[in-house]
């Protein structure tokens, strides 16, 4: 059984609305392979409470095996329009059940930016009913909770919930092989926001302007949203003009086909207590599009590239970043060749979904 105390989003033009569809999809593919039957329960509060009560009529509640949950980035009892509960009682109704049949429940915690006051635009006492709300869906979890689903264990010391916790950070989707078109230089790509200086695009221009004093062929293109280009300072549009930045504005297929023309793609964050254990869903997009990683030593991600290896990890520092990217064009081939042979294999979305269902008993639970 999958929960989903929100309606699922029909376009998914972001990597939290784009999570519970592929975790949806991986889990029921589980179910295929594993002769499981898998069912959603997911919309506003009033259509779980009526997805619920037929589902019980249906007698096909009797013998699940486990429960798979999302919380999003507000507290579950919000996530109705306007973020008026229609029926606040409805997620404690079904995980009571849930507990009395011996259910174990397993909740993938999305992230804990509320902890971290630069983070939580919220401010006076918006930001402590707020917080005081986190904290009592922190406790039901607790509560009713086997086990706690973090995007990397790195995030668990920020979390208060004490229960099992695992990794589950995003997985990676199958993309078809396909020949490098030989070109001459060296082509990275940073795709992301460029507007806050936490993203790092001061250290990605400055170990461009490193790489360029040392006549390395290297030219850098960012894909990024056409209003955060314009929102910038205009020194800065400058400077993206002198250091011949191609800056492009894409999604979708025409991303697809830059991914291709790329030879490597950059994670250019600055370290920081919330970077420390974050895991970008953009670096498991490079590397599910064979694109070896220059990334920074948060920790989080630092792990996750040199699990592979899938690419060269830099401190987040300019002339670190710089001396990486110009041992990318010596190791960039045999980093792509170790992506193709083993990432998909070890975090794709399939792998996820067996990895809660080992986690929480689903191959032995009756």
């Amino acid at each position: 059984m999958i929960y989903y105390p929100f309606t699922l989003a029909k376009v998914a033009d972001s990597g939290s609305k784009l999570r519970p569809l592929q975790m949806k999809k991986a889990l029921e593919e589980w179910g295929e392979k594993e002769g499981v039957s898998v069912f959603t329960i997911s919309g506003t509060s009033k259509e779980r409470q009526n997805q619920f009560h037929h589902l019980l009529t249906e007698k096909k509640l009797e013998n699940i095996r486990f429960c798979y949950v999302e919380n999003q980035t507000i507290p579950l009892w919000l996530t109705d329009p306007k973020h008026i509960p229609q029926n606040p009682l409805i997620d404690r109704t079904i995980f009571q059940y849930l507990q009395k049949k011996n259910v174990p429940v397993g909740i993938f915690y999305r992230d804990v930016y509320w902890k971290f006051d630069e983070l939580y635009p919220l401010k006076g006492w918006k930001k402590k009913v707020m917080q005081w709300m986190y904290r009592r869906e922190e406790r039901f979890y607790e509560k009713y909770g086997k086990a706690l689903f973090l995007p990397s264990l790195e995030m668990g010391s920020h979390v208060d919930i004490e229960i099992l916790k695992a990794a589950l950070p995003p997985g990676g989707q199958t993309v078809t092989s396909y020949e490098k078109k030989p070109h001459q230089g060296l082509k990275g790509l940073y795709v992301g926001g460029i507007a806050h200086q936490d993203y790092g695009l001061p250290l990605l221009l400055d170990s461009l302007e490193i790489v360029q004093q040392k006549e390395v062929d290297y030219q850098l293109t960012i894909c990024c949203r056409e209003q955060e280009l314009q929102s910038i300072p205009s020194e800065t549009r400058d400077r993206l003009k002198r250091l011949s930045v191609e800056m492009v504005h894409l999604s979708g297929e025409s991303l697809k086909k830059l991914y291709q023309e790329m030879d490597f793609a950059l994670i250019p964050r600055y370290r920081s207590t919330y970077n420390d254990f974050a895991v970008p869903v953009k670096l498991v997009e490079y590397l599910s599009n064979l694109l070896p990683v220059v990334a920074t030593d948060c920790s989080a991600q630092k792990s996750f590239v040199e699990s592979g290896p899938y690419g060269i990890v830099s401190h987040d520092e300019a002339h670190s970043m710089a001396e990486a990217i110009m041992n990318m064009a010596e190791t960039n081939e045999q980093y792509r060749k170790q992506i193709e042979e083993d990432f998909l294999d070890k975090h794709s979305w399939l792998t996820r979904a067996y990895t809660i269902a080992h986690v929480l008993g689903g191959e032995k639970h009756q």
